[in-house]
């Protein structure tokens, strides 16, 4: 389906969770979520009709996230339910890493193709601090697994933090000559719980250009990070500017939360619900949706904050 803006809208993010067994500090608060009533959140039913209406208008990739989607119970049906569905040609899926070395396997049984993982640092008690319980041999020993049952892409996803990480940036880019995984550095967003982050927190990507200047050019593809390789690595350096740089005019995505909200955009507190709808209510309300999006969301910035209106373990990381 086209938008008002002629974008052509063929991206799905579902939330299956809000839930997690880690605290990043830019994700979720550290005491966790206001755990819901399980009525108020999409029964896995609810889930794969809304992914077939999606498909219905045009969505032909589908992103698994939460919170940590692979604390849910159902993961895997969920999963294969979704790699059924007529229409979705791609099914992939964003984890901590955490519960991979049991789980990898199974999830690319089940039909994703895809998988990225969230990685901030290589120092172990840095990981500990950033996501306030973490292992960082557990986050490890999950690319480990991944790797190793043979899905058609493996991405680390790095959040780039002023003061925290940036000293890392080598390090951490060393990863694609070590391992046939591309690696993208992403900028941190400002979201409504960034309390934790002072205005040096937020640097832009092309930091990373900078420090690791005998990356080349790759060709693009569709995505959004603009791709890099160091001169004889296995995989790709991404860098993903949302805040520097963002590329509104190209996104082709909408997001589904796990309680039954359509967002059109990130950034933006218009949401859709279908929680409880039929097939029929929901493919209006997704229509609806991809007709409401903006042309680009607001400013963003340490002074600026996203007004997304939620956490990012709510909205579907």
């Amino acid at each position: 389906m086209i938008d008002a803006y002629g974008r052509k809208i063929t991206y799905l993010r579902l939330s299956v969770t809000e839930l997690c067994n880690l605290r990043c500090r830019y994700c979720m608060p550290e005491d966790g979520v206001c755990k819901k009533r399980h009525e108020d959140m999409l029964t896995q039913e609810e889930m794969l009709a809304a992914v077939k209406a999606a498909a219905e208008l045009g969505i032909t990739k589908v992103r698994v996230t939460g919170g940590e989607p692979l604390v849910k119970r159902d993961i895997l049906s969920i999963c294969r339910g979704v790699a059924r569905t007529e229409g979705i040609e791609e099914v992939c899926i964003t984890t901590n890493g955490t519960l991979l070395p049991e789980l990898a396997r199974p999830l690319r049984e089940a039909g994703v193709s895809r998988v990225n993982i969230s990685l901030d640092t290589l120092d172990a008690q840095k990981y500990a601090y950033i996501t306030r319980r973490g292992s960082l041999e557990e986050a490890l020993r999950g690319i480990d697994a991944a790797l190793n049952a043979g899905y058609d892409k493996v991405k680390i996803n790095t959040v780039l933090i002023g003061g925290f990480n940036d000293d890392e940036i080598p390090a951490l880019a060393e990863l694609t000559r070590k391992y046939p995984v591309d690696l993208r550095f992403i900028e941190l967003m400002p979201m409504v719980d960034s309390k934790d982050f002072g205005p040096e927190a937020f640097i832009p990507c092309d930091l990373v250009r900078r420090k690791l200047p005998e990356l080349e050019t790759e060709p693009q593809d569709n995505g959004v990070a603009r791709l890099y390789r160091l001169p004889g690595a296995q995989g790709r350096i991404g860098l993903i500017s949302p805040v520097s740089s963002h590329f509104c005019g190209t996104c082709n995505r909408i997001r589904l939360t796990a309680d039954g909200k359509i967002k059109p955009c990130l950034h933006s507190d218009q949401e859709f619900p279908i929680k409880g709808l039929d097939y029929q209510g929901m493919l209006e309300q997704m229509r609806a949706a991809i007709l409401a999006k903006p042309a680009c969301h607001g400013e963003l910035s340490a002074q600026s904050l996203s007004h997304a209106g939620r956490s990012m373990n709510q909205i579907g990381g």
